[in-house]
């Protein structure tokens, strides 16, 4: 298996403990993932942790390159903080030490900010995928924001038609069902999915658009209803992105045993399983 987002994190409040290199690396062992995603966080002053940066993910990458695929990570607003800042010179550099992309995105912005999508833009050309945590407000917390039915991030899709992005957090998965409005977007909605979301209509439009299954909001998304996210897993399982968010010592990520065990059981393909905890993630890395 293949986790495509994880991190090393030292979190801004003492009572948490530190997740280091050794220790995620104790824990993937433990879950028998094979390879992960580091992904640089802290880039975005909206962070709750202190920064690990593209410069740490690669040093991580250098000491474990058969285990650690490392992500980088820079801010739209670093440079001028304007929509004509130059990041190509820095995305080829992190590139050619070997980053596969750039993420996880946390800046508490909208989607559609012309400084938003001038870095989304460069990172096509630099053939970079952005892996982005989708927020419902801006203030408050971290993460770039979009209203109700997702009509930035549509915006976007087109204006970028050559960069991958990847969907994640709960603004993006509460979007799985139609039935989704302002007082639960931002968390995790229960209940049968009756109707589609967004999610689905833009991820069969759009074939620069993939879903992240990480963290509460991904497998939230694929149990709620069971019924329907095994259906939902085999209509799209070439969009789609096995990981944990792997970012506290202490984490239960109950997705690891619903792939292994669907897999066992029958009710997730092995063409399925292949790809979402795999292959998909390969072909977009290369």
């Amino acid at each position: 298996m293949i986790d495509c987002h994880t991190h090393i994190v030292r979190w801004m409040h003492q009572q948490e403990e530190e997740l280091t290199e050794d220790k995620l690396l104790k824990r993937a062992d433990e879950l028998g993932i094979d390879r992960f995603v580091v992904l640089p966080i802290g880039a975005s002053p909206e962070s709750q942790t202190f920064p690990f940066s593209t410069e740490d993910a690669l040093a991580s990458f250098k000491r474990h390159p058969d285990r650690i695929i490392p992500f980088c990570n820079v801010d739209p607003r670093q440079g001028n903080n304007s929509p004509d800042t130059d990041f190509s010179w820095i995305l080829d550099e992190y590139r050619q030490k070997g980053c596969k992309g750039l993420g996880e995105l946390t800046a508490n912005m909208l989607f559609d900010d012309p400084k938003c999508v001038n870095l989304f833009c460069q990172c096509g050309k630099a053939g970079f995928p952005v892996l982005f945590h989708l927020f419902d407000k801006v203030g408050v917390s971290y993460g770039l924001v979009d209203d109700i039915r997702l009509p930035r991030m549509e915006k976007v899709l087109k204006e970028a038609p050559d960069t991958v992005f990847i969907g994640h957090a709960m603004a993006f998965w509460s979007e799985v069902s139609a039935d989704v409005n302002e007082e639960t977007r931002g968390g995790y909605p229960a209940g049968k999915i009756e109707k589609e979301g967004r999610i689905q209509e833009l991820l069969r439009k759009y074939p620069n658009l993939y879903g992240d299954l990480s963290a509460g909001s991904g497998f939230n998304a694929i149990t709620r209803d069971p019924e329907y996210g095994r259906r939902f897993l085999e209509e799209f399982q070439d969009k789609l992105l096995f990981g944990t968010d792997l970012c506290h010592v202490v984490q239960d990520v109950p997705i690891v045993d619903y792939f292994r065990n669907g897999l066992k059981e029958g009710k997730i393909s092995q063409a399925a399983f292949d790809k979402i905890t795999r292959l998909n993630i390969e072909r977009l890395l290369k």
